[in-house]
């Protein structure tokens, strides 16, 4: 199976939105989410990934990890790791991310800003001395 078809797959931890259901507002979750429907609004799933699938219609400011589109998506776009246009995605607006991919027959407008990746900060290390120390001398210090 190709890396970028394991984005699409359901998993059991996977929230699915039909066809016919049509949401105005802010929608959030701490799963992944399977948007076949209609939403006007804010999508946020900061951790998880969105897929608008081909009957999905969003006119909305997306926040995910990943978002993979099929569909329509009017607004903004920031994901935290990864974008990908499908061939039958049509989308309007500008795109954060980390990492992009737009296939061959996609429809996009709007900007592009590919984010560089910043190292994670290591953890401050203690140090203790190991010498013996009488109650009022305790050496702690970092690197």
């Amino acid at each position: 199976m190709e890396a970028s078809k394991s984005l699409d797959t359901f998993r059991a931890d996977t929230a699915h939105i039909g066809r016919s259901v049509i949401v105005k507002g802010e929608l959030s979750g701490s799963e992944d989410l399977y948007l076949d429907g209609e939403v006007e609004g804010v999508i946020e799933l900061r951790g998880h990934s969105l897929v608008v699938g081909p009957n999905g219609r969003v006119r909305a400011r997306v926040l995910a990890r990943d978002v993979i589109i099929h569909g329509k998506v009017e607004g903004n776009v920031q994901a935290l790791d990864r974008v990908e246009l499908r061939k039958s995605a049509v989308v309007q607006g500008d795109i954060v991310t980390r990492r992009i991919v737009i296939e061959d027959g996609a429809f996009f407008k709007g900007g592009v800003d590919v984010q560089k990746e910043t190292p994670k900060p290591e953890p401050a290390r203690t140090v203790v001395s190991t010498t013996p120390a009488t109650p009022t001398e305790v050496l702690v210090g970092t690197k």
